[in-house]
């Protein structure tokens, strides 16, 4: 596609940022300063535009064999485990000094899948991670490898990164890769291999033009198209281009024909309410008053404890539950802040009370707006 066919990519104003471990140490090699420096560089005028950034990080593992001595990768788990324990506090360390160059706060994140799948922890990690945005913190991210029960697998913060789009609500994601990006056919067999510029991304054919192609994948580019269907369903649209092309972040920030663009084809918001929406599990309810209804209806704000007067089933905090009317009509539903117990503890009763009431300082909301879907 032409380059005036990005807009959308160069209107993006939060963005998640993933970087492989190839380009971090030189191809495992050690931590490369220079390429840590460039990519800092390259996020500190990213946000002079008033963007927001997530980076999402591999390298720990590649970082501590090099500090260990190790000359090959193991194969036991608890040794990969060791290397990540050893390499993220160098990792961590690079990307804190380089950050400071520019007087920009970081903040390291380990997550595991299970925090922004499962339902509770899900609304605790979008809380920290949108406060830290709030406050003008670049938080980078890396999976918790050090404490991981299943296998540390190649291209899995591909994944994670997708995750981490849908948590927050992300307009882009950039996919920094040692590949210029996708291609129709394997470049390593077929020198004159045509590079994807922009594709649909479910469109079928790609599944064939990512192929497995070796041990690791074309460039795990298998990996790299799963994360990108993955962030579609929250409307993120999805970038992959080489971390070594000079200026690459804000080539793509700038909406030029950089790498291959995998269009999610929907509105982030309307794509988000339908994955809400989608949540089958529900295991309570909120029955409101008519002011809470019609707020709800008429000004899309959050639901508040004091125009809820009835509270059904047993649910925990980050379950998704009905909001009905009083004849029982279903109005919305959305993930809810408070365990069932909590809630009837609440109903009814102003914000400036859960204090008192709970004996701690939970949201305001009983359902937040970002969590809620009008049926």
């Amino acid at each position: 596609m032409a380059e005036q066919d990005r807009e959308t990519i160069a209107a993006s104003r939060r963005w998640v940022i993933k970087v492989g471990s190839a380009l971090l140490t030189n191809d495992g090699r050690g931590l490369d300063a220079a390429m840590i420096g460039s990519l800092v560089a390259q996020i500190a005028a990213l946000r002079e535009r008033g963007a927001e950034v997530v980076l999402v990080s591999s390298g720990a593992v590649a970082a501590g064999l090099v500090r260990l001595g190790w000359p090959r990768r193991p194969t036991r788990l608890h040794e990969l485990q060791a290397a990540a324990a050893v390499g993220q506090s160098s990792l961590i360390q690079s990307y804190e000094t380089a950050f400071r160059g520019y007087d920009i706060v970081s903040a390291q994140v380990l997550l595991g899948h299970d925090d922004i799948t499962a339902r509770d922890r899900y609304l605790n990690a979008r809380s920290t991670l949108t406060t830290l945005l709030r406050l003008g913190v670049v938080p980078v991210i890396n999976e918790n490898d050090t404490v991981v029960t299943d296998e540390i697998r190649f291209g899995d913060n591909d994944t994670l990164a997708a995750l981490v789009a849908n948590l927050i609500d992300a307009d882009a994601l950039l996919l920094l890769t040692d590949q210029q990006g996708l291609y129709e056919e394997d470049p390593r067999l077929n020198p004159f291999a045509v590079l994807v510029d922009s594709r649909d991304v479910h469109d079928e054919a790609l599944d064939r033009m990512a192929g497995e192609g070796g041990a690791l994948g074309r460039g795990g580019m298998i990996t790299k198209l799963r994360a990108a269907r993955l962030a579609a369903r929250s409307g993120t649209e999805t970038v992959i281009a080489s971390g070594r092309h000079p200026d690459v972040v804000a080539q793509v920030a700038a909406g030029n024909a950089l790498g291959t663009w995998l269009r999610s084809g929907r509105q982030s918001e309307n794509a988000r309410k339908q994955w809400l929406a989608g949540m089958v599990r529900i295991p309570g309810s909120l029955e409101l008053d008519a002011g809470a209804v019609r707020v709800l209806k008429e000004s899309g704000r959050s639901l508040l404890p004091v125009g809820v007067h009835a509270v059904t089933g047993q649910f925990e905090r980050g379950d998704m539950v009905l909001c009905v009317d009083q004849e029982g009509r279903e109005v919305a539903r959305g993930l809810v802040n408070y365990s069932a117990d909590e809630a009837r503890r609440i109903m009814g009763r102003p914000s400036v009370e859960i204090a008192p009431l709970l004996g701690y300082q939970g949201d305001e909301e009983l359902i937040h707006r970002d969590n809620l879907v009008l049926c």
